[in-house]
């Protein structure tokens, strides 16, 4: 054995014995404190395993401790397995990398929330499921086309196999050094006069490898508008931007990626004229922003990222400004799961835009299977997609609109197109199906098919899920 790893066993000898030592000396025995496992680990990975950690080695290390309880070993022997097992771990099996996430399920049968670990392989884009509760393997290690490394970041939320899976926690250091340290939020707001622009704004986000999270077109009152700038009550622009920011709908975006807050800043420009000028190539000077008309705003640290975000989008619900649905004389638009993730969303309002439909309301929502299916009800029995149609509704975040116009549920079912895609590019193909869609399922995008429909499906997402 190398002098190397001799040292590597010594260190693992010494954790193990220490770890150990505090259990003895807190009263605890191993058998009521499963943390010993964590304790260990966390040690061990911190400080001395830069490399991602093999599954098969941690489910070895379960099965061998649940056994040592149940036999009532000795703690000398549980130490003897551990040490045997921690020693293999400083030599895994395979280096193959490896993410690892806790994740949150909430099974409406039984009225629970439940916990996985769910582990990434970007290698072949498998995925492995290991249930926390059971402490058993939920899913084996499977290949998994629908998830792809981008999505895997805090409060996302992935399905897989029809479990809508939260991402609430990193479940190793390596996942958190290697997808979260350097991944910002930060609070992107589109002005009042570019609101129209929103299209083009998304297709810029996208190209600078930032994600939109959440997106919601407001009306802010007076009062909210001067909450919101209050820092600059003192200056003398102050009056004036409250009032040009509460004249009409605005979006507010959280946008994430890699040093988040500087990347949307410097998109933006910067506020002043003269310096504006020096720097032609951002959106202020494209624009010919002036004074407080300067097209958006950005969060210019993380702690104000984190109070604006909270702002718009609180985490506790019903609070924050509300949507800008009329729901009248409206029809249903959803932008689907499949054309979100694959940077679509921008094209397709910019096509709606130009075809000279009104967008009145705009939101981002993550739909909980039961409500995809309450929702998508009407076709249950009718089509034999349904069941798909559900699982792709909540597969991730869609983006929803309220289109509004004269008798505007048949001209945008028109300019939607065919359910299938494939008929659509014959048939219509200047359509938004016959241009964005894939299949029957992922056809880009929902709108409503009765008129009748229209203002109850607004009313859906933007009364009683917004509510």
């Amino acid at each position: 054995m190398s002098e190397k790893n001799v040292r590597n066993v010594y260190t693992v000898k010494v954790i193990v014995s220490l770890c150990l030592q505090y259990q003895v000396k807190q009263k605890k025995t191993l058998h009521k404190t499963p943390g010993c496992i964590t304790d260990v680990q966390d040690i061990l990975f911190l400080h001395y395993f830069p490399q991602p950690r093999t599954s098969k080695i941690e489910l070895q290390l379960q099965i061998r401790l649940n056994h040592t309880y149940k036999n009532k070993h000795k703690k000398t022997d549980c130490c003897a397995s551990v040490f045997v097992l921690l020693i293999s771990l400083f030599f895994p099996l395979s280096k193959e990398e490896r993410f690892a996430f806790l994740t949150e399920w909430y099974d409406s049968t039984a009225a629970l929330q439940r916990r996985y670990q769910l582990m990434y392989y970007p290698k072949d884009g498998s995925v492995e499921m290991f249930d926390v509760k059971n402490q058993r393997t939920f899913l084996r290690r499977t290949v998994y086309d629908d998830i792809q490394q981008d999505d895997l970041f805090l409060g996302n939320r992935v399905t897989v196999f029809s479990r809508q899976l939260h991402l609430i926690e990193y479940a190793d250091q390596y996942t958190a050094n290697k997808l979260g340290i350097k991944k910002e939020r930060t609070l992107a707001i589109l002005k009042p006069d570019v609101v129209t622009k929103i299209g083009d704004f998304l297709e810029l986000i996208y190209s600078s490898n930032l994600i939109v999270t959440k997106a919601k077109m407001s009306c802010l009152t007076c009062n909210q508008a001067a909450d919101f700038y209050a820092e600059h009550q003192s200056k003398p622009f102050f009056n004036n931007l409250v009032q040009y920011v509460s004249s009409g709908p605005l979006v507010a975006m959280e946008l994430m990626g890699t040093d988040a807050v500087s990347a949307w800043r410097r998109l933006l420009g910067p506020t002043d004229s003269p310096t504006r000028r020096e720097s032609p190539q951002n959106v202020r000077s494209q624009m010919g922003a002036e004074g407080i008309k300067n097209v958006g705003h950005g969060s210019d640290s993380l702690a104000a990222a984190a109070r604006e975000l909270e702002f718009f989008f609180p985490s506790t619900v019903g609070l924050g400004p509300g949507n800008t649905a009329r729901c009248t004389d409206c029809t249903c638009c959803i932008i689907k799961p499949h054309a979100m993730s694959e940077g679509l969303a921008g094209k397709i309002l910019n096509s709606i835009s130009k075809a000279g439909f009104e967008i009145t309301a705009l939101q981002m929502f993550h739909v909980e299977r039961a409500n995809a299916e309450e929702f998508l009800e009407v076709y249950k029995g009718v089509v034999t997609e349904y069941s798909c149609m559900v699982s792709e509704l909540c597969s991730g975040p869609c983006m929803v609109l309220e289109i509004h116009g004269n008798d505007v549920p048949k001209r945008f079912r028109e300019f939607c197109g065919p359910a299938d895609p494939e008929i659509a590019r014959h048939l219509y193909p200047t359509t938004l199906r016959a241009l964005y869609g894939k299949t029957k399922v992922r056809n880009a995008v929902h709108c409503t098919d009765l008129p009748e429909d229209g203002v109850l499906e607004v009313k859906y997402f933007f009364t009683i899920l917004d509510g």
